[in-house]
């Protein structure tokens, strides 16, 4: 009867597919993150557009800009006025302050379109090659982990593991070390 398997052996072979397909996982993500950026503002344009936001945005960047100047305005006159040590001691912090009202801004409006887009277009992405490989690479690491916990002894997993990589990714599960060079 084959030997069970110590959970050492289990963590090797969990840390060497790991060390396998991570860095292909990663180097796809940085792919598809690129890609998700570049449809994310193209997106972001088109459904604030689509959804009616845009004008909206429009209309709250241009009250934005007028408070903006009535509140320097205010600022300035209530500067001036205090001409004496009494007013300019009585004179509301908020007049020597810069303003941080952070309620429903134009930036606020933009992001919330941003999230939305992003989305789509992480969806949108997944259609894309790049997203496909992506979630294949995953697959693969999901399958050969799957394998791991499932096989009996030690001899059966690496057979097993060497077929799911060779077959999804190309990859041998036995390396051998390169031979040194004497200089």
């Amino acid at each position: 009867m084959a030997q069970a398997m110590t959970k050492y052996q289990l963590d090797h072979f969990r840390d060497k597919v790991k060390r396998e397909l991570d860095p292909m996982i990663e180097q796809q993500e940085l792919l598809v993150r690129q890609y998700v950026s570049q449809a994310t503002d193209t997106a972001s344009k088109k459904l604030a557009k689509k959804i009616g936001a845009q004008s909206i945005i429009d209309k709250l960047k241009e009250a934005e800009a007028k408070l903006q100047e009535a509140k320097a305005t205010a600022k300035t006159f209530f500067k001036k006025k205090a001409t004496s040590e009494t007013l300019k001691s009585k004179l509301d912090y908020k007049f020597e302050s810069s303003d941080k009202d952070e309620k429903i801004t134009v930036a606020v409006c933009e992001e919330q379109i941003r999230e939305w887009a992003t989305e789509l277009a992480q969806q949108e992405i997944e259609k894309r090659p790049e997203g496909k490989k992506l979630s294949q690479l995953k697959q693969v690491k999901r399958v050969a982990l799957d394998t791991i916990m499932e096989a009996h002894a030690p001899s059966d997993l690496i057979t097993s593991l060497d077929k799911v990589l060779q077959a999804s990714v190309g990859i041998s599960w036995n390396h051998t070390a390169p031979q040194l060079t004497s200089a």
